[in-house]
């Protein structure tokens, strides 16, 4: 069992202290601390993500107010099945957020807007993009407001459609017999590609550009969790990041007019 030495085996197995915090802090449930996940309820987790993710793409919505809906069952169905799972324990995704932790936010989200931002334009003039419609429409109070509000709640639907899984593979690869850094590698790449094809219809199906460009992204943001194993942190980092783009849309589509 992976827990019965974990003490000791964490510290030796741990990354360097750019990746990873000398503050004592582990990922949860890979090795039963608090306490273990079997494979079949990591499997529904993952499947209450994908059937979040199935609500907000299919549930009609003819503007952000509507969208509220889906974008909180996003969120609300992988986490609810979740707490199910692990009761009192469901917290530990989050930890103390400190100032220390909303400065590791902002770096990772301009890290993360200064790499997307390489990546994309080679990836535009090599092999062409599609654009993001997210902003697209948006006028009046209304619509402005229930649109930030709206996109903040997905986003943190989008980090447990991530964390999640990255927490289920690091604790089907521990089961395996792999070690922490080899299971928390496999966990980091697979993710990405999980997140990645999930934003293929967002992006007319350009494999390149969601795997490559949103990959990446998600590669970065998720550097910010396993860094500080606290889902609030990668949360933070991706709405400045997607903020920042939002608003950038709306104001030059708005000079345009």
């Amino acid at each position: 069992m992976v827990g019965t030495t974990a003490g000791p085996e964490r510290v030796q197995a741990r990354y360097g202290r750019a990746i990873e915090r000398r503050d004592g802090r582990d990922f949860p449930y890979y090795d039963g601390d608090p306490l273990p996940l079997s494979i079949l309820q990591w499997v529904a987790v993952i499947a209450a993500c994908a059937v979040g993710f199935l609500v907000l793409s299919f549930t009609p919505a003819t503007d952000n107010v509507q969208s509220l809906v889906p974008r909180f069952l996003f969120a609300a169905i992988p986490l609810a099945v979740f707490i199910a799972f692990t009761r009192r324990h469901w917290s530990r995704i989050f930890q103390r957020t400190t100032g220390r932790d909303v400065l590791t936010m902002v770096g990772f989200a301009v890290a993360n807007l200064i790499v997307t931002f390489a990546v994309g334009i080679v990836v535009k003039y090599v092999f062409g993009a599609n654009s993001n419609g997210a902003t697209d429409g948006i006028h009046g109070a209304a619509e402005v407001t229930s649109f930030y509000v709206g996109t903040a709640i997905q986003l943190f639907g989008e980090e447990l459609f991530s964390i999640l899984p990255f927490l289920a593979v690091l604790s089907f690869c521990a089961r395996g017999g792999m070690s922490r850094k080899g299971a928390i590698l496999v966990a980091w790449l697979v993710t990405a590609v999980w997140f990645g094809a999930a934003h293929l219809p967002t992006y007319g199906w350009n494999p390149v550009q969601a795997f490559l460009v949103i990959g990446v992204a998600r590669l970065v943001l998720t550097l910010a969790y396993i860094r500080t194993k606290n889902i609030a942190v990668s949360t933070g980092a991706h709405i400045i990041n997607d903020w920042v783009l939002f608003t950038f849309a709306i104001v030059t589509a708005g000079a345009l007019l």
